[in-house]
């Protein structure tokens, strides 16, 4: 009951935000605004009921150091993405064919920001979070990661496996990001800064939605296992070994940390106390 209340509280603010982002999405101002405001509710609901079932402050969503964390994450996001279209391009897979528009990008800060934060609040910040209580750290991850890949099926232009490629290095490197810094900011301003980059800036396709808003005009050619096709460089090989590499590294700074969370029977630790380390 505590998951399904605590996935409900989220997802009512995002399904509502989510109507009133896409009523406006070409429209930058109007976009921004109520995407922004979309992730501030969305957070305050979270922690609000955090706070209602299970009697405890939500520090995953603290102020204190969300800052920081927030822009490592932009930073490490775009860097990314940066690296991964570079690497498609440098093999024939993208290619720059002119400049799009300036009210595109400002527009998609607000559908982005919506976007990370809402599902990063579910996916990471509930049902990861939980789900870790119960089967330790290395079992959830798995677990919700490829269900997080399995809810794009209903994307444009989906397929099982572009699915499965945004459950491995998507899903399993968020989760890894905030098992390592047991804060949600930094996993949030990595989806955003990775989607933003994508959609705003390269003009890629995100997800299966269409990049046309961004501040390049660009197309992908080639096979689909470099360029990812028409659902994008997240269907790529090239992205799913980024992401499995930073996954990685994620979990080894979690296992020097000590904020790997056991399977239940082999220690005494429970995923509640490894949210709470600071």
């Amino acid at each position: 009951m505590r998951l399904l209340k605590q996935l409900g509280a989220v997802a009512v603010v995002a399904f509502i935000g989510g109507q009133l982002v896409g009523a406006v999405r070409g429209v930058a101002w109007p976009a921004l605004v109520l995407g922004g405001a979309t992730a501030v509710l969305a957070v305050l609901a979270y922690a609000w009921v955090v706070r209602r079932t299970e009697r405890r402050e939500p520090v995953e969503v603290a102020r204190t150091g969300a800052g920081a964390a927030l822009g490592r994450g932009v930073l490490l996001g775009a860097g990314m993405f940066t690296v991964v279209i570079g690497l498609i391009a440098a093999f024939g897979g993208y290619h720059v064919t002119g400049f799009g528009s300036v009210a595109g990008p400002v527009a998609l800060i607000g559908v982005m920001a919506a976007a990370a934060v809402t599902e990063e609040l579910m996916f990471r910040g509930v049902l990861f979070r939980i789900v870790e209580e119960r089967v330790g750290t290395w079992v959830a991850l798995v677990l919700t990661g490829l269900v997080f890949g399995m809810v794009h099926l209903v994307n444009p232009h989906s397929s099982l496996w572009g699915a499965l490629a945004i459950g491995i290095e998507a899903g399993w490197m968020l989760a890894a990001a905030y098992a390592a810094t047991r804060t949600l900011w930094l996993p949030i301003g990595l989806h955003f800064a990775w989607n933003y980059s994508g959609a705003a800036i390269f003009g890629a396709d995100v997800s299966g939605k269409s990049g046309s808003d961004g501040l390049l005009d660009a197309v992908t050619s080639g096979p689909v296992a470099l360029s990812g096709g028409a659902f994008g460089p997240e269907a790529s090989v090239v992205t799913v070994i980024a992401g499995l590499v930073l996954t990685a590294l994620f979990m080894r700074l979690a296992r020097r940390r000590g904020t790997i969370v056991p399977r239940r029977g082999r220690s005494g630790a429970t995923g509640r106390d490894a949210t709470l380390v600071p």
